[in-house]
Parts: C-alpha cells; sequence; structure tokens
C-alpha cells in the first residue's frame, strides 16, 4: 500500500486510534508518524490534547492539515489521561479502537496484526502484544523474548493477581465491549489501563499476540517512577474489584504480595536496600508459598547485610 493511500479517509473507518497527549510535543510527531507507517490503511486517529502547555497543539495542527479527515484532533482542559482517552473515545464510531500514548510509538505491523486476531473470533473481547522499552532518547531498554507464555482466554483472575501484564499500546479493543463494562475509570489516576481490561476480561476471552508491537517510552516523570503514588493506585485497583469472580480472598492475596514484591524490586535496583527488604517481607507474608517473593526477600536480606 503507497504513502498517498495510507492516509485517504474512509466515512467509517475499521478501527479508530486512541491517542491521549499531554505536553508530548518532544514526541508526537513519532508517535503520529507510526501510525501513517502501518501496513493496514482504513484508520482514523482520535488525537486528544488534555491542556497541554508546550507545543503539542502547533504539532498537533500541522497533522491535522496534512492528514485531514484521518486525524480528528480535540483540546479540552487537563483532566487526566483516562478523561482524555474517554473524549477520544466519546469522538469515534470504528469497530475497533487501539490505545496508543503521545510518547510510545508503533511497529508497521501493529494494527494488522492485532485486527486479523478478530476475524471469525466474537468471543474475543481485547487483544495485546508485547512492547520493547526505550528511554527517552529512544535507545531500546530491552526486547522481550517472544516465546514465552502469555496469559489468553478467560484471564480475569490472572489480569487482577498482575500474572498477566497487558501493554497499553499493544491494546485493541471491540467497541461493543464499551457499552458493557463502560469506560475508564477517571478516579484512578494509574492502573486505569488494568482496570478497563479486567472489567472486559470478566465477559469476554482475551487473545495474546506473541511479537512485539510497540515500543513503550520510560520517562522520569511517569507514574511509574514514584512508587508511593503507585502503591496508591494498585491498593485502589485491588480493592476496587475485591469480590468479583476469580477475585476472591486467595487472588487478592497473591496481587498484594506481587505489588510489594514489585516494590521490592524497585527499592533494590535503587540501591535501597532497607525498603527493598520491608517491602519484599511484606510480600512473604501475603501469600507465603511463593517462591519469587521468598527469593525477593532473600536477595533484599543480603543486600541489608552488605550495606
Amino acid at each position: 500500500m503507497s504513502q498517498d493511500n495510507r492516509v485517504q479517509a474512509s466515512e467509517m473507518p475499521t478501527v479508530d486510534v486512541i491517542v491521549p497527549a499531554y505536553n508530548a510535543a518532544q514526541y508526537l510527531a513519532a508517535a503520529i508518524e507510526s501510525v501513517v507507517a502501518q501496513t493496514f490503511g482504513d484508520w482514523r486517529m482520535i488525537l486528544v490534547d488534555d491542556g497541554s502547555t508546550d507545543g503539542t497543539p502547533e504539532i498537533a495542527r500541522t497533522y491535522v492539515e496534512r492528514l485531514g479527515a484521518k486525524l480528528k484532533y480535540v483540546r479540552q482542559h487537563n483532566q487526566g489521561v483516562s478523561a482524555a482517552r474517554n473524549t477520544a473515545i466519546r469522538n469515534s464510531s470504528a469497530e475497533f479502537l487501539a490505545l496508543l500514548d503521545g510518547d510510545d510509538v508503533w511497529l508497521p505491523h501493529r494494527l494488522s496484526e492485532s485486527l486479523k486476531v478478530f476475524d471469525h473470533c466474537p468471543e474475543v473481547g481485547l487483544a495485546y502484544g508485547l512492547v520493547s522499552r526505550i528511554d527517552p532518547t529512544s535507545a531500546i531498554i530491552d526486547t522481550p523474548l517472544t516465546d514465552q507464555k502469555h496469559g489468553e482466554g478467560r484471564i480475569a483472575s490472572y489480569i487482577y493477581m498482575r500474572r498477566v501484564h497487558l501493554p497499553c499500546p499493544t491494546i485493541t479493543l471491540r467497541r461493543a465491549c464499551l457499552d458493557e463494562v463502560g469506560l475508564f475509570d477517571e478516579t484512578m489516576r494509574a492502573t486505569e489501563d488494568r482496570d478497563l481490561c479486567l472489567r472486559i476480561a470478566l465477559r469476554y476471552a482475551i487473545r495474546f499476540i506473541p511479537k512485539v508491537l510497540a515500543y513503550y517510552r520510560i520517562s522520569p516523570n511517569s507514574m511509574s517512577t514514584d512508587p508511593e503514588r503507585m502503591l496508591q493506585a494498585q491498593l485502589q485497583f485491588i480493592e476496587k474489584h475485591y469480590g468479583q469472580p476469580g477475585c476472591g480472598w486467595r487472588a487478592k492475596h497473591i496481587a498484594l504480595s506481587t505489588v510489594y514484591q514489585e516494590r521490592a524490586e524497585t527499592f533494590s535496583r535503587r540501591g535501597n536496600a532497607r525498603l527493598a527488604l520491608s517491602n519484599a517481607m511484606r510480600a512473604v507474608a501475603f501469600n507465603p508459598l511463593d517462591t519469587l517473593a521468598a527469593a525477593s526477600l532473600t536477595l533484599s536480606w543480603f543486600k541489608s547485610k552488605t550495606r
């Protein structure tokens, strides 16, 4: 498919690309270009500027002039990423929705690989794949193994227990799912994507694509780099869904153990042996039979003794 054909807009595209952006001027052009470069061409982008104070509006308007009806641009007062995504969804109409944040990048096969999953599979509500992480300079930090097993099918409990991760820039979902489960929860300042995935997984099958579909950018200003705010968001998610099918007492304790294990690993990487040890102890307390939590505790203990 030629570049000219790729930017032709159809009245009812197969997929709407949902792009929230906040102060994303440094990376937004790369994100948009990665959509334009897709091998699947029947898309439309809904870009919502969540009250940016940098050059994001100017970049967006440049692409509106270039792409025409292929790009719908909406600007709103700053309300958070969930509200921005919801605004984009309300302005969309396609059968499928594909997620992309304004600082991430798709690989060219991202849409084609995702959409073919839904062919003749009405039970599938959401598909996801793998990401390679990149730093602020776009250098690749790591690349996942594509032959590892990942969760698919009816996996709501695994999402709840944090035993499976669904990277946001690889998620494609049926619009019809949202009619049943609702939009992103705007009260959640993080884990809002896991929250929506779990609500969908309670009603639909999930399909995993064993390919790297996107580059996920690690930013020093992202929520994931603030362990205390992330902890509060994770605990909010766990409490919100406690009692749902597959999200009972045992699953809750596994989820809590995983949260504190991840915190222990974060503090260990940062050289804070005391906090690594205390969080590893909490991980083991919530799930004593978890060998990974026990290993994390042992490692944290040894590190604390060598400092």
